[in-house]
């Protein structure tokens, strides 16, 4: 398979200096990223939403550990409700998608799983204040103030990330 023209995800640089009054535009495309997924990954051959190129990630693998995410993106929130410093950690290691064992799954569970799972985020971010999608902490891995709109963003970038990882992979 020849090298991935998507960009590395730990090192992708980003400028939060959008207006937060973007916040719905960003909640839309958020609500969106399940059909997405659904589509990239419709009538794919089993083998093939399995494989794993260089012993990375399979396509199915990738899915799942979208749905293996909801739980930090939920956790953020809580934490610009709560007030603080500074954001939930993450896990660099992705620990919980490499032992999470997805290729041995059924798809279908996985996707449904994750459009319950970002239904759920969506929805409680929708009726959030607009005030409060102004609050800013700060990112723990990036170093840098990141307002809950931002946020919202980071979630879509890492989505539209690893949809764009699958599609290369399906279409090479």
């Amino acid at each position: 398979m020849p090298m991935s023209q998507v960009p590395v995800w730990f090192e992708r640089k980003f400028d939060f200096t959008f207006p937060v009054e973007h916040y719905p535009n960003l909640c839309v495309r958020l609500r969106g990223t399940p059909a997405r997924l659904e589509e990239i990954l419709r009538g794919v051959p089993q083998d093939v939403l399995l494989d794993k190129p260089a012993d990375k990630w399979s396509p199915q693998e990738h899915a799942g550990h979208l749905l293996d995410l909801e739980s930090l993106w939920m956790a953020r929130v809580d934490d610009f409700l709560a007030g603080g410093d500074t954001l939930t950690v993450a896990d660099l290691s992705n620990r919980k998608t490499h032992e999470a064992n997805h290729n041995t799954r059924e798809l279908t569970e996985i996707l449904a799983e994750f459009r319950s799972a970002r239904l759920r985020l969506v929805n409680r971010v929708g009726k959030f204040q607009s005030v409060l999608f102004a609050r800013s902490m700060l990112h723990p891995r990036l170093k840098q103030p990141m307002r809950l709109a931002d946020h919202l963003y980071f979630v879509a970038e890492h989505d539209d990330h690893h949809l764009a990882r699958i599609w290369e992979m399906l279409n090479v």
